[in-house]
């Protein structure tokens, strides 16, 4: 069976899993408690996003107390999720993860240790994300577009870096794309997530950086920092006064990327469908909203089976472009 076939097979089964009660055993509901792993630093707008939401797991027809985090950065995120392949299929641990790791890695990690559409189910989207390229000091305040950032890295190839949360996330690609479209070399610096890469932007050791735009507001705010584009399809309510990647002339560059929930794979149809209803109820609340507006997230909710579609039009979406990048890891 070819990479499509298999895919779209392995979609069919998950959801079929997740919306048919007698695809797995039920479980006992509701469960005591909830681990979530998230695979980036603490402190990143994701980061938030996992804590805010499981804090409003406890007293739900999910689980009896309030989910826990458990960070486990490191590898793009894949440390949380190899170890939520050999979680318990019980509710108990799930993992949250930008949908780079499943629906981008499978065309870049040549010895990835999970298969996204076998191992896991979706449980539900949590928040949407506009990236955002920024830089700090080490660009002069001249620079003020990306057409603008473009012309200086061409007259400054020994500064003209990028950082990224990490090699192969979806903020690295975009920035490869900037370049390689606009035949300017950007060398890209990765880190293991958002916040080690926006200090070295403020400090002058690296020109720039993509990353969601949220891990930049306070020092953008600041003066510290500036936002010269977003990445969403309109402009960011949380700084309308940045113009988009394509309203700046360059609509490739047009992401949206959404925070998505998992459980192991198995794991019973009534446990997904209690987390899935913790998830989107925990999204309606006040206090949740208003810690997602600081960080520059909006919230995203909906069904496993939006999910898993939405992951599938990325991978096919991605690929043609991750080829063209040239960019694979063996290991």
């Amino acid at each position: 069976m070819d990479r499509r076939l298999f895919t779209q097979a392995s979609m069919v089964a998950a959801i079929t899993a997740a919306l048919n009660p007698s695809a797995y055993a039920q479980s006992a509901m509701p469960i005591e408690q909830v681990k979530v792993l998230y695979g980036f630093p603490p402190g990143s707008a994701g980061d938030i996003c996992a804590r805010r939401v499981a804090d409003k797991f406890g007293g739900t027809t999910y689980t009896k107390n309030n989910g826990v985090i458990d960070s486990k950065p490191g590898a793009g995120g894949q440390i949380a999720l190899n170890l939520l392949k050999s979680a318990p299929a019980d509710g108990s641990v799930l993992a949250m993860t930008p949908f780079s790791a499943i629906s981008l890695y499978p065309h870049i990690f040549k010895n990835l240790q999970y298969k996204p559409f076998e191992d896991f189910t979706p449980v539900g989207t949590s928040s949407m994300i506009h990236h955002g390229l920024a830089v700090g000091p080490m660009v002069p305040a001249t620079v003020k577009t990306v057409k603008d950032f473009l012309a200086w890295a061409k007259a400054n190839p020994a500064q003209a870096s990028y950082g990224s949360p990490a090699a192969g996330s979806t903020p690295h690609f975009i920035g490869a794309l900037l370049g390689l479209n606009n035949n300017v070399d950007l060398k890209h610096v990765p880190y293991r997530g958002s916040v080690p890469g926006v200090t070295d932007v403020v400090g002058g050791q690296i020109a720039a950086m993509v990353t969601p735009h949220g891990d930049f507001l306070a020092n953008h705010k600041a003066g510290k920092m500036r936002i010269l584009a977003t990445s969403g399809k309109t402009r960011s309510p949380f700084v309308p006064e940045v113009a988009t990647f394509a309203e700046q002339g360059f609509p490739e560059l047009t992401v949206e990327e959404w925070f998505g929930f998992y459980a192991p794979a198995k794991t019973p149809a009534n446990v997904v469908a209690a987390a899935n209803a913790a998830i989107n109820a925990a999204l309606k609340d006040k206090s949740v909203q208003d810690s997602f507006q600081v960080v520059g997230l909006i919230p995203f909710g909906g069904t496993p089976a939006e999910q898993l579609k939405s992951s599938q039009v990325e991978l096919e979406r991605w690929g043609p472009l991750i080829k063209r990048i040239g960019f694979t890891v063996d290991a």
